[in-house]
């Protein structure tokens, strides 16, 4: 028993130090330390959200920041309302516990009116970077917005503005919104970044949310965003200033350590963004600070863009009936490359248009609902996660509808005999 009992501490050992070697910081990256940010809620308060749509969505936003590490020196977490104005519920600095934070979530009340996402957003990018409403510079910055699907204003040109300051958007949707819209708004890769989910099912997405929310608030850490096709965001928080030193910034393709890219940045800078990409390729980033007052460890990540944006290369039109008609394309794209396709069709002399969503992996479609004797612009359009669009038209006729037939002449002999 006594070999057994020794190999056992030493393997404890072993396991021990490997764990306190992994906390105390890798040989590549930083050090590892408790997460710190700013972390904005952005409640749907509408009278569009039931009373117990609400009160399901408040819990669950509860429970989601019970076990958070909030605190002055930790995460900070505010709340604001979407409704006709943007309210804000708390501040960052009002709350310095995550209890504090859920019982202030379940106390807040349904404020009713108009659903003006739009306006809220503008709203939460000038409290996400005031140090007046809490917010602290230099900190990652989280939005986790809970909506039922609609807006009565324009959600997109506020949504990237969060987004091109750095803001890690998390999209959370109870099942009635537009896959292709919130896609769009919320932070890429789209798989992590947004959710459907039935109100009465949060629960299943709270620990998953809760990790991903934590990993973008890890200080001292390299992390990538927006990645697409062709380029990805880099963002980091401030190891240097203006005054004591500079950045270098190295790119290179996984499979091709020597064919490195490299850019300089001031001291102060806290982000960039890698453009001209490849398609579905790995890339090895190391930040490397040149400090002039102490040593600052380089940060290194891997980052793999996403697959070619090809849209639609070929359109067929077929079973064309007077009321109806059937469109294919190719290739089809799967779920991986593409978030789905809509086809528009309208007639060619004017006319409202109409348009069918189609999910990502089918490639064909039956418009119905047509006019016979028309000629129609088909228009099939793939959405990808990037947020672009490939489109590719085609013309389609329908024939026209049956006439009603002459009676055809009885043949001679056929009628019955004359008297």
């Amino acid at each position: 028993m006594l070999p057994w009992t020794a190999l056992g501490l030493a393997l404890g050992l072993r396991l021990a130090l490997a764990l306190a070697l992994a906390q105390g910081g890798a040989e590549r990256g930083p050090l590892v330390s408790a997460p710190q940010g700013d972390l904005l809620f952005l409640l749907d308060s509408s009278a569009s959200v039931s009373h117990y749509e609400f009160s399901r969505v408040r819990e669950f936003l509860g429970q989601l920041a019970a076990p958070l590490p909030v605190g002055p020196e930790a995460l900070r977490v505010s709340l604001v309302h979407v409704s006709s104005r943007p309210h804000t519920e708390f501040s960052f600095s009002q709350h310095s516990s995550g209890a504090a934070v859920q019982d202030a979530i379940r106390a807040a009340a349904q404020l009713m009116g108009d659903t003006n996402t739009g306006l809220a957003l503008a709203y939460a990018r000038e409290q996400l970077f005031a140090e007046a409403a809490g917010a602290r510079p230099g900190v990652p910055k989280v939005l986790v917005w809970v909506t039922d699907g609609g807006s009565s204003d324009p959600v997109g040109p506020p949504m990237q503005e969060l987004k091109d300051l750095g803001t890690m958007v998390f999209i959370v949707s109870t099942g009635r919104g537009n896959l292709l819209e919130l896609a769009a708004a919320a932070s890429a890769p789209t798989r992590k970044h947004l959710h459907f989910v039935d109100v009465d099912d949060l629960h299943i997405i709270a620990q998953e949310l809760r990790g991903s929310i934590l990993d973008a608030m890890q200080p001292q850490q390299l992390r990538a965003s927006e990645v697409t096709s062709s380029g990805f965001r880099l963002a980091w928080p401030p190891l240097l200033t203006a005054d004591s030193g500079y950045y270098v910034l190295e790119l290179a393709p996984s499979a091709e350590p020597g064919n490195k890219r490299r850019q300089q940045l001031p001291g102060n800078a806290t982000g960039w963004a890698w453009a001209r990409l490849d398609p579905a390729t790995d890339y090895d980033v190391a930040l490397v600070p040149e400090s002039n007052v102490h040593l600052v460890r380089p940060q290194h990540l891997r980052v793999r863009t996403l697959p070619e944006e090809a849209g639609p290369e070929r359109i067929v039109i077929s079973h064309a009936r007077p009321r109806s008609l059937r469109v294919s394309w190719a290739p089809a794209l799967g779920p991986a490359a593409a978030l789905g396709y809509h086809v528009q069709f309208g007639p060619l002399r004017g006319g409202a248009a109409q348009r069918v969503e189609v999910p990502a992996g089918h490639n064909s479609t039956t418009l119905q609902g047509l006019a016979p004797g028309t000629a129609y612009l088909v228009t099939v359009t793939a959405a990808f996660r990037s947020g672009r669009e490939r489109a590719l038209s085609a013309k389609a006729c329908t024939p026209d509808g049956e006439r009603s037939r002459a009676p055809r002449p009885s043949p001679p002999g056929a009628g019955g005999r004359g008297p």
